[in-house]
C-alpha cells in the first residue's frame, strides 16, 4: 500500500524526519493485523485499541511499540510521493532482553518474527536456519 501525502503517518514522518519499524511477532499477530487493516485516519486510537503502548525512542523523534520486542530506528533520508519510496538511515536497533541469546544478539527463535504470505493471505513464522550467508555460495566458486 502506498502512503498518501494526506495520511497521518506520512505527515508525522515528514515533520519529524524519523520513523521506527517494529518487527511483527507471532505472539502479537492479531494486533499487528488489526493496525494494518484499520486506518489511523478513521480510528485515531488504533494503537491503544490493539492493546499497545508507545515510548519515545532515545535516538530518533519517533515512538516504539512497547509490546513488540524489536525495532529499527531510522532517520528519514528521502520520500518520493510519486513512487511511495521511503528511505531511512538506520541509527539504532533496539531489542527486548527476552529475545536476546547468551551473547546479547537477537535470537530469531525467541523473537518469532512473522511475514505476510500474499499467495495464501496468511502470516508465517520465520526462523528455520537453512544456510550460512556469505559462506555457502563460495562452494560454487
Amino acid at each position: 500500500m502506498c502512503i498518501s501525502e494526506g495520511h497521518k503517518t506520512t505527515a508525522n514522518i515528514l515533520t519529524r524526519k524519523a520513523f521506527t519499524v517494529s518487527m511483527a511477532t507471532a505472539e502479537q499477530m492479531v494486533a499487528c493485523d488489526y493496525v494494518g487493516i484499520e486506518s489511523g485516519n478513521q480510528v485515531s486510537d488504533k494503537v491503544a485499541k490493539a492493546g499497545w503502548h508507545t515510548t519515545k525512542s532515545e535516538f530518533v523523534d519517533a515512538p516504539h511499540i512497547d509490546e513488540l520486542p524489536m525495532a529499527v530506528e531510522c532517520r528519514l533520508v528521502s520520500y518520493n510521493p510519486e513512487s511511495c519510496r521511503l528511505v531511512g538511515e538506520i541509527v539504532n536497533v533496539s531489542a527486548d532482553e527476552s529475545v536476546l541469546d547468551e551473547n546479547g544478539k537477537i535470537d530469531p527463535d525467541k523473537l518469532r518474527p512473522i511475514t505476510f504470505d500474499p499467495i495464501h493471505n496468511a502470516y508465517r513464522v520465520l526462523g528455520e536456519k537453512v544456510g550460512n550467508a556469505f559462506q555457502d555460495g563460495a562452494k560454487l566458486k
